[in-house]
């Protein structure tokens, strides 16, 4: 068994390198095996794709130049402390009852 990202969706995340470093915002989808994470409006790529017919023309596809968000290392990026918002490293403790709980390293405060 692999282990797994310390990076879900909904996650509020910091680039911190490339070309939209120090740029933050929302994860919207993960690849753990790619380590890989998509972050809302950054990392923007162009893709053409071309037109989609479908039986019903109203959710047929327009073709063209689309922009989209691109994939990010997981390195690349780190959790948002939601104390001070500023970026911290992502630590996994066991609660009292037994369960996993991840939590900020720089305030200690849980995610």
């Amino acid at each position: 068994m692999g282990r797994t990202m310390r990076i879900r969706k909904d996650d509020e995340v910091m680039v911190m390198s490339g070309k939209d470093a120090g740029k933050a915002g929302r994860v919207t989808r993960t690849e753990p095996k790619k380590d890989r994470v998509y972050v809302e409006n950054l990392n923007i790529v162009k893709r053409h794709e071309r037109p989609r017919s479908v039986k019903d023309t109203r959710s047929a596809t327009a073709g063209g130049i689309v922009e989209k968000e691109g994939p990010i290392h997981v390195s690349n990026v780190m959790l948002l402390d939601p104390k001070d918002n500023k970026p911290t490293r992502v630590g996994v403790r066991l609660t009292k009852g037994g369960k996993r709980e991840r939590f900020a390293r720089r305030s200690g405060k849980a995610l």
